[in-house]
């Protein structure tokens, strides 16, 4: 094993995902020597560092930040002066977080591109546009590090690495068996989600984006080791921007994630009413957005962990040439949400993200993924990365399939 130099890191945002971000990087004690958790509800992290002190027996501190405010996120880097800050705030948040890594001079990395807060666009290109602006302060900002994006993108990496000469098809397969006993509940962040499956649908086919209605194509999978077969529903995700461009050998690229249809039928009600607009309305003299009131009303993600029971099974399919000849390669990871629970307190939606931030800030921390500039995930080597996933909670396999068609 190699030797560890202990690191401070500063993670931002205490939803479900930062709960398992702060356990991950406390288990890995030897190199997140100092962590500091900071949100703008100091309450929230309080009642994370006390959960990981009763798993782990490590002390994390914890701060109140408001991620939104450039210079009192520099304030704090400054007097903290942390090798990397660990973004898992909202989308909301990216530019602010990395404008404040620059001027206080930290690495930066997050798991989801930045969003406008006003329109439901999925695009690197804000966050692209800061490659200059890190690069000449010798800064890294690693985008993308969850599981989708983020794991999927390095299953790619390490698929082309080992198995192909060229790739020319891809499918992210997204499956959650998981059952929570509500009526309807979103298994993240209630509102990015929503955006997420009726924004438009767009894929990937020779050498353009295609866009199409959400929801429009519906395939059955069956997941491998008895998970389960389940309707995945193509949709547009954020990898899909950064892979098209990082291996221009791939004629098809398409994202699907599984639904129910009592999941779907709650959507398409709260859709007809205009409950998931992201436009203010004015009521009683006060503008407020119906998405951000739904959000409200509905579970907090983080409180499913206890009731949530079944499996998730995400990976990737490829299709590509090796020695002249076709061949079609799975890699995915299969993960129990009630295991997930006993080790953190989380369902695996949530744990299935936070690992991958965890790996993805160790890269760093270790010097394999320091280079500066803006880089997504599937730029570095994966080797570590993947090895990495199956000592930390994330095992995967591969298996080779004769065929495969959605």
């Amino acid at each position: 094993m190699s030797q560890l130099t202990p690191s401070k890191v500063i993670i931002i945002g205490a939803g479900g995902v930062g709960g398992v971000v702060a356990q991950k990087c406390a288990q890995v004690a030897e190199l997140f020597s100092d962590i500091l958790l900071a949100s703008r509800t100091e309450a929230k992290c309080i009642a994370i560092a006390e959960q990981v002190k009763e798993k782990t027996g490590q002390v994390i501190r914890t701060a109140q930040v408001d991620a939104d405010n450039v210079p009192e996120l520099v304030a704090l880097l400054k007097k903290e002066q942390p090798q990397l800050v660990i973004n898992v705030a909202l989308p909301y948040q990216d530019l602010t977080i990395m404008d404040a890594c620059l001027e206080a001079g930290v690495h930066y990395m997050d798991t989801a591109n930045y969003e406008p807060l006003d329109t439901a666009k999925f695009e690197y290109k804000w966050q692209w546009a800061y490659q200059e602006k890190f690069e000449q302060a010798g800064l890294t900002a690693l985008l993308g590090s969850g599981f989708d994006p983020g794991a999927t993108n390095v299953f790619t990496a390490y698929v082309a690495k080992h198995y192909f000469d060229e790739i020319h098809e891809l499918d992210i397969i997204d499956v959650n068996g998981g059952d929570h006993g509500y009526p309807f509940a979103t298994n993240f962040n209630p509102e990015i989600n929503i955006r997420e499956v009726t924004a438009e649908c767009r894929h990937w086919e020779n050498g353009e984006f295609v866009t199409t209605d959400a929801m429009s194509k519906k395939a059955s999978f069956t997941c491998p080791e008895s998970v389960g077969t389940y309707n995945i529903y193509r949709m547009y995700h954020e990898e899909l921007e950064s892979l098209t461009k990082h291996f221009p050998s791939l004629k098809r690229a398409q994202f699907w994630m599984s639904f129910s249809d009592n999941y779907l039928k709650h959507l398409e009600v709260l859709g007809n009413v205009g409950m998931t607009g992201i436009e203010p309305i004015d009521y009683n003299g006060q503008q407020i957005v119906p998405i951000q009131l739904l959000a409200k009303l509905l579970p907090d993600p983080s409180s499913l962990g206890p009731r949530t029971v079944g499996k998730t099974c995400i990976g990737v399919v490829v299709r590509g040439i090796k020695d002249g000849k076709e061949k079609v390669v799975y890699l995915y990871n299969i993960c129990d949400h009630q295991a997930c629970y006993k080790e953190v307190n989380s369902q695996a939606i949530s744990y299935t993200t936070g690992v991958p931030a965890m790996i993805g800030a160790k890269q760093m921390l270790e010097g394999k993924w320091l280079k500066p500039g803006v880089w997504n995930i599937e730029q570095f080597d994966p080797d570590s990365f993947m090895a990495d996933m199956n000592e930390h909670g994330l095992p995967w396999k591969v298996i080779e399939l004769d065929d495969f068609s959605l």
